[in-house]
């Protein structure tokens, strides 16, 4: 999933959540789980590597790292209770953007133009929700890249694996060192996030977008719904 379109999230973070971890720990703990499959993912996209709009990836990686690093501290202390009444919401902005795919990218398009500054910028802010929890990032990067290139989504999935991985990586570090992991839930999902990462990148071309982005909605909206219920 997230090789190919994002929301591996929606799978690992729920999950962590029904077999008893605390909501921040989860999140946590999905994050480092599912942290080599972006690697693998990267790895397999490393030919076709290449900036957006003109910005080298050089200047975007940076930004990365630095977002993530701020959304992963934003995590650590926010207090447990206000991440539970946040955390619906966060899935809910994610269930929409999947929902909403590359529309809102094609019809701004079509009045709005943002420079390579505003978009170093905006950039910056969604690595730092990347960091904090990163649902469907890499498709809220995508909807902004096209207000400046208009690269077909495949040819920028490469460097939104890269960019969610610097994100993410910053953040794994974040973690680990702060002792926010429950690691033997985060082992148990390597091997499987490795695999799927690795091969859903080489095989995307190949696999029914349509059908995958289908599930991927089902799948968010009931996860969307659910924690609505348990926080409200």
């Amino acid at each position: 999933m997230n090789a190919v379109a994002g929301g591996g999230s929606f799978v690992s973070f729920p999950m962590l959540v029904l077999v008893g971890l605390p909501p921040i720990a989860a999140n946590a703990t999905s994050t480092v789980a599912l942290f080599p499959g972006t690697l693998a993912s990267t790895w397999a996209y490393r030919n076709d590597l290449a900036g957006i709009g003109g910005i080298s990836l050089r200047a975007l990686l940076p930004i990365g790292v630095a977002g993530g690093f701020v959304g992963a501290v934003l995590l650590l202390v926010t207090p447990g209770g206000l991440f539970d009444k946040v955390i619906p919401w966060l899935l809910l902005l994610a269930t929409l953007t999947f929902i909403a795919g590359r529309r809102p990218g094609i019809w701004l398009r079509r009045y709005v133009r943002i420079g390579r500054t505003t978009l170093l910028a905006v950039q910056f802010v969604l690595s730092v929700y990347g960091g904090y929890f990163g649902g469907a990032v890499g498709l809220m990067m995508m909807a902004v890249w096209m207000l400046l290139d208009t690269t077909e989504l495949h040819a920028m999935a490469p460097a939104r694996t890269l960019l969610v991985s610097a994100a993410n990586g910053i953040a794994v570090l974040c973690f680990a060192l702060a002792g926010a992991v429950w690691w033997r839930e985060a082992l148990a999902m390597l091997a499987a996030s490795i695999a799927g990462g690795y091969y859903g990148a080489r095989f995307a071309q190949r696999l029914p977008p349509a059908v995958l982005r289908i599930f991927i909605i089902v799948l968010s909206a009931g996860v969307t719904i659910g924690f609505f219920a348990r926080s409200y």
